[in-house]
C-alpha cells in the first residue's frame, strides 16, 4: 500500500536506557510514525469516520514514550509501533517507526541514536 499518514517529529521524554543515569534522568526522543492506510475513501467523502485520527495516535505514542522504562529504544520502538496500531484501529494496515535518542549518553559528539522497524498487523497480532 503506498498511502501513508504521517506523524513526524513527535518529541516527549522519558526514562529509557540501560545505563544507571538512564534509568533516573528523564531525556528527550523524538519519533516518526507512518501509518499505512488505504485513504481512498477519505479522500473522496472528506469525512474524518473514513480515516485514523492522527491525533489520538499521537497521544498514544507520547504515552509510550512517557510510559514505563524500557532498556533498548528496540523494545521501546516495538511497544510504540503496538500503540499506534491499536490507537488507529482497524484501517491502518502496517505501521514504520523511528525513533531517536536526542541526547545520547556516548563520549563523543552524537546528534542522536536512533531504531527504526516497520511492522505489519498481521506481526503486532502475532506477538
Amino acid at each position: 500500500m503506498s498511502d501513508l499518514i504521517q506523524l513526524r517529529g513527535l518529541r516527549a521524554t522519558g526514562v529509557h536506557g540501560v545505563l544507571p543515569e538512564e534509568r533516573t534522568r528523564a531525556q528527550p526522543f523524538e519519533v516518526d510514525v507512518y501509518l499505512e492506510v488505504d485513504l481512498r475513501t477519505a479522500g473522496a467523502s472528506d469525512d474524518l469516520a473514513d480515516t485514523v485520527d492522527y491525533g489520538s495516535v499521537a497521544e498514544a505514542v507520547s504515552a509510550e514514550i512517557s510510559g514505563p522504562h524500557a532498556d533498548l529504544l528496540e523494545h521501546l520502538a516495538e511497544r510504540i509501533a503496538r500503540a499506534a496500531m491499536q490507537a488507529g484501529g482497524s484501517r491502518v494496515q502496517g505501521v514504520t517507526v523511528s525513533l531517536h535518542k536526542l541526547r545520547p549518553p556516548v563520549p563523543v559528539h552524537l546528534h542522536s541514536a536512533g531504531v527504526r522497524l516497520q511492522r505489519r498487523r498481521a506481526d503486532l497480532l502475532q506477538q
